[in-house]
């Protein structure tokens, strides 16, 4: 049996997050209503992993940068959302701070 891939559970934990059903995620995504729930929930599952297109249809929804769904590093998965989250300024400090000559 295939364990929940990465992109799948960053999915339901930001779905949940927001606390949006699969189903409303899907369509707002652009999935047709007919498919939106099972196809969310294959994704979260991870019988299926969404192509590049459909992740970053479901990151913007989500309200996540893209790279967030597929970081395997739970800590990497944290400073991304904390850097997209973080005010310009900070953002410029964060990169001198990490900026490697």
């Amino acid at each position: 049996m295939r364990g929940v891939s990465v992109v799948g559970s960053r999915l339901r934990e930001a779905r949940e997050r927001i606390g949006i059903s699969q189903k409303q995620l899907g369509i707002k995504a652009g999935l047709d209503p007919s498919v939106a729930s099972p196809r969310i929930n294959q994704y979260e599952t991870g019988k299926h992993v969404p192509d590049i297109q459909t992740a970053r249809r479901l990151a913007e929804v989500l309200a996540v940068p893209a790279p967030y769904l597929h970081a395997e590093d739970d800590m990497l998965a944290a400073w991304i959302l904390a850097y997209t989250q973080a005010s310009p300024s900070m953002r410029k400090k964060i990169t001198r701070t990490v900026t490697v000559d």
